[in-house]
């Protein structure tokens, strides 16, 4: 039996932010979007996660300062005009990894209940209608940009960057895993 649900589950597919436009969704719509993808598993509440959204006028003051980065950083032109034009997308959510000290549940676990916000994010965003995508790159991974830049502290890291926007031209399917070659069952 196929569900409305199942059916969405099998034929998502994240949008390239090349391929959106705008409009971006609005504060109460990305507010709604962020309440659904906090709805993760998180081992002792402990909410180890927190969004920073990054409207129109901030990556367009940002973009310049990330094409300089990526370029004081020793990489050449062509991979700093990349990490620049990424921040094209008509809006960004900076999922932060802000981990807690518990002595119940170690850091590791904490890490897959923010990714899983990540993924909850793009599937939100998808199921209501909007383009969106789960990347990282230079902003993400480089952690003095993103202290400086994005408000990061110290201990935390930045799980994803959710790009989100209006579907332009529609992406090609890609390959999907085999998933008898990846599957193992016990008995």
């Amino acid at each position: 039996m196929t569900t409305p649900t199942l059916q969405f589950l099998a034929t998502r597919r994240s949008h390239p932010p090349k391929l959106m436009t705008g409009p971006a969704p609005d504060r109460d719509q990305l507010t709604e979007l962020l309440t659904l993808a906090a709805r993760v598993p998180d081992h002792g509440k402990l909410e180890p996660w927190r969004f920073v959204v990054l409207g129109r006028q901030t990556l367009d003051d940002l973009a310049p300062r990330l094409h300089a980065a990526v370029l004081a950083d020793g990489q050449d032109q062509a991979a700093a005009d990349k990490a620049a034009s990424a921040f094209a997308s008509p809006v960004i959510v900076a999922v932060i990894h802000s981990p807690v000290d518990s002595p119940k549940v170690p850091e590791w676990e904490q890490m897959l209940s923010s990714g899983a916000v990540c993924l909850g994010l793009v599937n939100a965003a998808l199921a209501s209608g909007w383009a969106a995508a789960w990347l990282t790159g230079f902003a993400a991974l480089n952690q003095r940009f993103a202290q400086d830049h994005l408000g990061v502290a110290p201990h935390e890291r930045i799980a994803g960057l959710i790009h989100i926007g209006t579907p332009g031209t529609t992406p090609p399917e890609r390959p999907r895993p085999d998933i008898a070659a990846k599957t193992q069952f016990l008995p």
